[in-house]
Formats: structure tokens, sequence, C-alpha cells
């Protein structure tokens, strides 16, 4: 089944030193770039991480700190990942938990301006976890009748997933051929959430919210008047960098309405105050 697009499609995998998103670092990183065409262009590249590999992580996807001591570090290659993906939507297997803000903190250490607010993200774990609850072996047999001869392998594990995903749209009538739709139906929970990492995110009521901890369901705005030092917290904290430049966004937003409603306040009352002194001339 061919995928309908509205733009490409980058369905990718990472392997990691870990799952730390801000600590951890990218070893390996494999893209299929889906055009509208329908043609599927391969990124692989592995990636010195500039720390060691732990052993039990090596034991897991194979890549030993010896195999990447020479290869490029991520700052090396961020620029023509970005060009690869270009104006993209994502795609992936737990993406929108792991693979997608580690990328995102890999790309804000390197300074690049990779601009991810006008995508649609597809979790195909998501997708699969609310119609079968398995793991992505298992949903690759499930859907694909096929076992990943490779598992681990960042490029083998991108192709299961898009081999998977394209399985889900043929077996379930009712997930639309649509990545707007896609992305809406895999993301987790019941809010929009601001950063991947999920520690911020919209109500119902369209306000911004802390989506954890002792002020979790509770507005930013709110928080900010009961608890001001907070938010200052949160920025020294060890959260990812993504994490905080959303709430920084969202506190310049608060205090910028905050200053409009000031000064439209002391401009009503210096119109009063003139229109009395008028009045009294």
């Amino acid at each position: 089944m061919n995928l309908q697009l509205e733009k490409p499609l980058a369905v990718f995998d990472l392997e990691t030193t870990g799952i730390n998103i801000t600590k951890d670092r990218i070893v390996e990183i494999a893209i299929i770039r889906i055009d509208l065409n329908g043609e599927e262009t391969r990124y692989c590249k592995r990636v010195n991480p500039e720390m060691a590999i732990p052993p039990e992580i090596s034991a897991i996807h194979g890549i030993y700190d010896a195999d990447i001591a020479n290869a490029p570090t991520f700052k090396d290659i961020a620029d023509e990942v970005v060009a690869f993906i270009g104006n993209s939507d994502l795609a992936g297997y737990n993406s929108n938990k792991f693979d997608i803000p580690l990328l995102a903190e890999e790309l804000m250490r390197t300074g690049s301006d990779f601009d991810i607010s006008d995508r649609r993200f597809v979790d195909v774990q998501n997708i699969f976890h609310k119609m079968e609850q398995r793991t992505l072996g298992a949903a690759y047999q499930f859907y694909c009748q096929k076992t990943i001869q490779n598992a681990h392998n960042a490029l083998c594990d991108a192709d299961a997933t898009f081999e998977v995903l394209k399985a889900q749209l043929t077996k379930y009538p009712d997930l639309k051929n649509d990545i707007s739709f896609l992305s809406d139906f895999s993301k987790g929970g019941n809010f929009n959430l601001l950063d991947f990492a999920g520690r911020l995110a919209i109500n119902e009521k369209g306000e911004s919210i802390y989506n954890f901890g002792k002020h979790k369901g509770k507005t930013i705005r709110e928080v900010m008047i009961s608890e001001p030092g907070y938010y200052g917290w949160m920025i020294d904290a060890d959260f990812p960098l993504h994490t905080k430049q959303c709430l920084r966004r969202e506190i310049e937003k608060i205090k910028a309405e905050r200053d409009k409603r000031t000064n439209e306040q002391s401009e009503n009352l210096q119109q009063k105050l003139d229109a009395l002194k008028n009045k009294f001339k």
C-alpha cells in the first residue's frame, strides 16, 4: 500500500548509548525518506558519541566503542541529517517518547535551527499498542509474517517499522491513510503535548499546563503566580533542552500577555484622567 502524503515522510531509528534523553547520545542513525511520488531514499550513518558505550548496551545493538572510534560526531553530520529530512513528517517506533526527543536534543546541542513546529509525528508503536499490544519483533511477525533478521540494527529496524506501518493501514480499515490522522491517532494521553518528553501539555481549554510532578494538571500561568521559583528550578534541573525551550516560550508568552494587559490598563486609566481634566477645565 502506498501512503497518502502531503509532504515527505522520514521513517527513522536510532541506536544510542542508553535511554536517558538528556544524557545519552546517538551511535547510529538510519532514515528512510518516502517522497510524494513514493520513491524511497535511505540514509544510514554510525556516529562517534564522544562517550563510552556501556557494555550491556553494546550487547543489545552490537555497536562497540572500537566500531565508532573513527566515525564522525553528530555535530559533523548534523547539517546533512537536517538536509536529508528536509520538511518531512517523522515516523518511528516509540519515536514520540524516545527517538524524536533524543534527535531534537542532539540537534539543539549543535545549534541547529531544525524546525519541528510544523511537522506530524507518527508513532508506529502507539498504533500497534492501541490495536494489538506487542513489541516491534512481534509486530513485524504479526503484520508482515516475517522475522527481523538483524534486530537492533538501525536500518533493519527502520525498514521493519516502515513495513509494519504499511501493513497496519492494510489490516485496519478504520486507520485513515493520512499522516495527519495517523499522527493524532498515535499520540499518547488525553492532552496535546507541548514538548517531546511530555512534561508540558495543552489542556482541553487550550491552556499550557505542567504534565508531571506536584503541579501536574495546573496551568503554567497559575504556578508562575503561586510558586514563581518552579520555573527556575526546571530550567536549572536535568530536563531535556527541548522541554526547557518550550517552557521558556510559554513563560515569555505569559509575560507578554501580562505586559499587554498592564499597558492597556494604564492607557485606559490615562484616558479617564485626561477626560476628567478636560471636564473640569
